[in-house]
């Protein structure tokens, strides 16, 4: 039994691909910008394996766009890792005018931090590197957001 004869199509390696699909963004991003519930999510997570500077070069690209954003307040990092320094801030092109790095003092938590930064409103986002995050820490992230207008959004690197 003989096949008809069909065109040869080379398979594009994974990365290739995936630039080739970037004319349907505008697709995607209207899908996002459409939330599928009425009230919009307060709490992100993104957990990060690998090499301390790969994760952070995968990151550069979220937080730059953070510290662009229209909003007038702050993008607040929590307690970040010793390896994000202002030289990394700059270097990553992050505007560092719009940009608050704090760090907790005394017996206060990067919990309890996070919690206050994100109640006060004076954030659009707070990202926090809080790992392991349990369920109730969860929760009260997410109520200080709803709180403070603001996003919370938890980094876990591995």
């Amino acid at each position: 039994m003989q096949f008809p004869h069909t065109p040869q199509h080379t398979q594009l390696p994974l990365f290739e691909a995936f630039m080739m699909a970037q004319p349907l963004a505008p697709i995607l991003k209207e899908s996002v910008e459409a939330p599928w519930s009425a009230e919009p999510e307060t709490f992100s997570e993104l957990s990060l394996r690998g090499a301390a500077g790969n994760c952070l070069n995968l990151l550069a690209p979220i937080l730059r766009e953070l510290s662009e954003e229209q909003d007038a307040r702050w993008l607040t990092l929590i307690a970040p890792p010793s390896s994000l320094t202002q030289t990394w801030l700059r270097d990553a092109g992050l505007n560092r005018e719009r940009i608050l790095l704090l760090q907790p003092r005394g017996t206060q938590s990067a919990q309890q931090l996070t919690c206050e930064a994100l109640r006060l409103g004076r954030s659009h986002t707070v990202v926090s590197w809080l790992n392991p995050l349990s369920t109730t820490a969860r929760q009260q992230l997410i109520s200080a957001a709803r709180d403070g207008d603001a996003q919370s959004l938890n980094i876990r690197l591995g």
